[in-house]
Parts: structure tokens; C-alpha cells; sequence
């Protein structure tokens, strides 16, 4: 008989998260949703439930709260004694939208260029605060909850990490070229030296020094946050030869998040990160799913063409 698997996938109550979950426990997976909205989650997990998906439990989680993580980690160990796959989906944009349909015309995030950043004035707003937001939860919130599950993943046979990346984490987006050879040099790049990278962001986005060092000049702190997570991928790959770890970029699907902009189904975002969840066991690490084929980590020409 063929070992249960379980799963957590953070951010599941909407969205890609949702469809996941969905996806996962059609495949016989037994599926922890969660969320940081008790209702919320709890909704999404009864209509799960209702479909006929009974091998999917609901538990509260706020990445960006270490008490938090602490408590799904003892609910784990104690319901199921380990645990198998591990989705980091949540995450923010680290912008307001200030007029949707404005936004929507421009073709949302996915056709405008840095050296296009004009057409987004006034259309969206990227204050400090929201990119520190971002970058906490994004990279730094992503860190703290893999790194707490680590011991419970090396209790699988078949251990797999699967972090929702995105086309904006594509070194193309630097515009500073040594930067961007520090961050594909993943034999020589460490943990402590990416952290100094995203601090350096973090100082200069407060300070108005981006296009000055060469950072992203729109979306910046959510391309910084892919960028910085793709190297962290990289790094726990090489750090753990047993775990699976990869980034998935779903495709541009339309969302909440993307404020319906995107061009892919939920359904059809969610494929990649599944995949990735369920490779086999000689399957690849260390390496970027755009969507559901193995992609590259610094494209010569923008990643959208």
C-alpha cells in the first residue's frame, strides 16, 4: 500500500493557492490549506470538502508570524509525523493599484518595461512601506517557515519545496550587470550575503537611489523579492541533495493579485507548482519551472516577449 503523502500549502483560501489544493488532492494527496484568514480558510475548505475532496484540513497560518509557524510545525508533527511537500504560494505585490481600469489598459504588470515606467504614473503607487511588506513576506517570511520544516521534510521519503516564483524574478529586470553575475554565481553566493543584497535594495528604495545602483524601476520590491527567492531556491537545493527544492512561475494568471489581468486560468497556474510538488524522484533541483518546462534564471531580452 503506498504511503500517504501530505502537503501545506500557504496561501490556499483563493486564487492559484486554492487550486492547488484542489489539484493536490485529486491526486490523493492529503492537503493542509491554509491561511491567514481563519474564515476565509475555513470557507474554502468546507467547499473543498463539499466537492468531494475530504483529504484536504484547514489551518490557520500567518507567515510573517514565527508563533504562528510554530504552531502548524507542532500540528504537523503531531497529526501526520512528517511532511512530504511543502508550496510557499502566499505573497504581496508591494503595490496599489490606483486606477484599475487604467491599469488593466496598459496591459497590467506584465507589458510595461522599466523604460516604460512613465505609463504608470499615477496608475500605481509603490511606497516604502509596502515593499518592506513585500520583502518580509516574500523572501524573509519564505525563509523563516522552509527552514522550521526542514526537519519534518527530512522525515519523507520523497521531500519536495516548491516556491511560487514569477517572471519578475528573472535577473533581466537588474540593470546592474555585476550584480546580476554575483546572483548566477550560486557556488559563491551564500544566505548572509543575499540577505546584505536585499537590505542593499531596501536602503536604496528609501532613499531614491534604485535607478542609480541599478535596481528595478517598477515593481521593484516584488521583482527584488522573485530575484532574491530564485537564489534562495538555488541555495536550499544545493545546501539540502535530499530535498527537491524548486521556484515555479505559474504564468501571468489572472488573479486578485494580478488584479485580473493576467491571460492564464487559475487552473492552468496551478499545473506548474503541482508538477513541481510531484516530480519523481530523479527529478531536477535547484532549477525555474516556467510553468510546467525547466526555464532559465537570466534572460538576454525581456521574459513577457
Amino acid at each position: 500500500m503506498e504511503e500517504k503523502r501530505y502537503a501545506i500549502v500557504t496561501g490556499g483560501n483563493r486564487g492559484i493557492g486554492y487550486e492547488i489544493c484542489r489539484q493536490l488532492a485529486s491526486k490523493g494527496v492529503e492537503v493542509i490549506l491554509t491561511s491567514r484568514n481563519q474564515d476565509r480558510g475555513e470557507e474554502a475548505v468546507k467547499k473543498l470538502n463539499a466537492s468531494g475532496f475530504s483529504n484536504v484540513v484547514f489551518h490557520q497560518l500567518d507567515i510573517n508570524d514565527l508563533s504562528s509557524i510554530s504552531c502548524l510545525a507542532k500540528f504537523v508533527q503531531t497529526h501526520f509525523g512528517k511532511l512530504d511537500i511543502l508550496i510557499n504560494n502566499a505573497g504581496e505585490m508591494g503595490v496599489i493599484v490606483l486606477h484599475e481600469e487604467e491599469f488593466r489598459a496598459t496591459g497590467g504588470y506584465v507589458h510595461v518595461l522599466d523604460e516604460k515606467a512613465h505609463l504608470l504614473t499615477n496608475v500605481i503607487e509603490e511606497p516604502y512601506e509596502l515593499g518592506e511588506k513585500c520583502l518580509k513576506t516574500n523572501y524573509y517570511a519564505i525563509k523563516t517557515i522552509t527552514e522550521a520544516f526542514i526537519p519534518l521534510l527530512q522525515l519523507s521519503k520523497s521531500p519536495r519545496i516548491v516556491n511560487v516564483s514569477s517572471l519578475y524574478g528573472d535577473l533581466y529586470w537588474l540593470h546592474n550587470e555585476k550584480l546580476k553575475e554575483e546572483l548566477q554565481d550560486i557556488d559563491n553566493l551564500t544566505d548572509e550575503r543575499l540577505d546584505e543584497i536585499v537590505q542593499w535594495f531596501l536602503t536604496d528604495f528609501k532613499d531614491g537611489q534604485l535607478k542609480k545602483n541599478g535596481w528595478p524601476l517598477t515593481v521593484s520590491a516584488y521583482k527584488v523579492s522573485k530575484i532574491a527567492l530564485n537564489a534562495y531556491t538555488r541555495l536550499m537545493a544545493k545546501q539540502y541533495k535530499d530535498i527537491l527544492v524548486n521556484c515555479v512561475h505559474p504564468g501571468s494568471v489572472k488573479t486578485d493579485m494580478s488584479s485580473q489581468t493576467g491571460s492564464a486560468t487559475v487552473e492552468e497556474g496551478a499545473k506548474g507548482p503541482v508538477m513541481a510538488a510531484l516530480l519523481p524522484d530523479n527529478g531536477p533541483s535547484g532549477v525555474y519551472f516556467n510553468q510546467t518546462q525547466i526555464g532559465i534564471f537570466s534572460s538576454k531580452t525581456s521574459p513577457f516577449v
